[in-house]
């Protein structure tokens, strides 16, 4: 979301309109990238789990693949509403007519991963307060079922160019918050 953000403007929708193609082309790219890297996360994850029953390792490993693999795809999705918003633009359509069905797209998009997000929460959560993971149970604190349901509550909190970068990348930090965390709780355990 960061590549569309613009000094001047908090709208992402506004700033995904008058986006360069070189941009929106970018976004595709990080799309790629992100999704791979959100599925590099499954090895801590993998190594985490080691010590579970196979299936709940198993059952944990599918569901942060399939988030992985999601977040791709709708971070993919934004290129559909960028080159919607951008097209509205040049052709003087009604913006927000024009990325209704990518919207809404993105959206059924999120509504098929939540389920498997509240799966994979029970697992995660009660693995690792039972102590059956490498996890120390304070990586509860940073898994992103926290700073997920927090998020209303940060954005609702935060205004201007500060809310655009923050809840642009909301679920980037998220990841990147539980990665950090999960480094570091392994850290020891690896040597």
């Amino acid at each position: 979301m960061l590549i569309y953000y613009s000094s001047t403007e908090t709208n992402l929708l506004i700033n995904m309109s008058v986006a360069s193609d070189t941009r929106i082309i970018a976004s595709g790219v990080c799309a790629l990238f992100s999704s791979w890297l959100y599925l590099l996360g499954a090895f801590h994850i993998d190594y985490a789990f080691q010590p579970t029953k196979p299936l709940i390792k198993n059952s944990v490993l599918f569901c942060f693949g399939s988030i992985g693999i999601a977040y791709g795809i709708v971070h993919a999705e934004y290129i559909a509403i960028a080159t919607s918003a951008s097209l509205a633009v040049e052709h003087n359509i009604n913006l927000q007519s024009s990325v209704i069905l990518a919207s809404q797209t993105n959206q059924v998009l999120r509504m098929i991963i939540y389920p498997i997000f509240g799966l994979l929460s029970v697992l995660f959560i009660y693995s690792v307060w039972k102590k059956k993971t490498l996890y120390p149970q304070w990586i509860i604190l940073f898994y992103p079922l926290i700073p997920f349901l927090l998020k209303n509550v940060i954005s609702d909190n935060l205004s201007g160019i500060t809310k655009v970068v923050l809840i642009g990348g909301y679920l980037n930090i998220m990841l990147i918050i539980f990665y950090t965390a999960s480094t570091i709780s392994l850290w020891n355990k690896i040597k």
